[in-house]
């Protein structure tokens, strides 16, 4: 690869290592195996750098990309009757960017949310949710019983919960 190449090939690999997941996760969405995703991810990624422009908005462009190559993936295997049709694709596809939306909308409020908690609530939510922990692990470091840290992360998780709702409720009313 000419030098000249580098700095756009570094980006164009940054932009699709953030957005990979995402781009992944609305491949499946319109797709009915893993199998067929990761096919059609393969020739979405090819599409992306064959055509990237460092000027564009890279995620809403990739995902259009993505709705593109599906279509076109599924037209090919049109005969095979297990085949979705091109208006269920596109409901699907508008289904998932709306899901992803609301699924951002939901982290951020949570994010917002652990924030106010209290510094230990907060530690417990935490180390309750990491991975590897066994709840009667962590409840004898606690010197609580299993019960009673189930009762309470169940009171913080409810408060969670309303703070999330609150949250959103207050920025869809703006």
């Amino acid at each position: 690869m000419p030098a000249t190449d580098q700095p756009q090939h570094d980006q164009f690999l940054r932009l699709i290592a953030e957005h990979q997941t995402a781009l992944h996760t609305f491949v499946r969405s319109m797709l009915p195996t893993r199998e067929e995703a990761a096919e059609v991810m393969q020739d979405v990624i090819v599409v992306l750098w064959q055509k990237f422009d460092t000027a564009q908005d890279f995620k809403k462009w990739a995902f259009g990309v993505a709705r593109l190559e599906v279509l076109k993936f599924l037209q090919a295997r049109r005969r095979d009757r297990h085949v979705f049709d091109d208006e269920l694709v596109s409901r699907l596809a508008d289904e998932s960017i709306a899901m992803q939306h609301r699924h951002l909308t939901q982290r951020e409020a949570l994010d917002g949310c652990l924030l106010k908690l209290s510094p230990a609530q907060r530690e417990l939510v935490l180390a309750a949710y990491a991975k590897g922990t066994r709840m009667d692990d962590l409840a004898m470091r606690r010197g609580q019983t299993p019960m009673s840290l189930y009762k309470l992360l169940q009171r913080i998780r409810q408060a969670l919960l309303e703070c999330v709702r609150r949250t959103i409720a207050q920025e869809e009313a703006a």
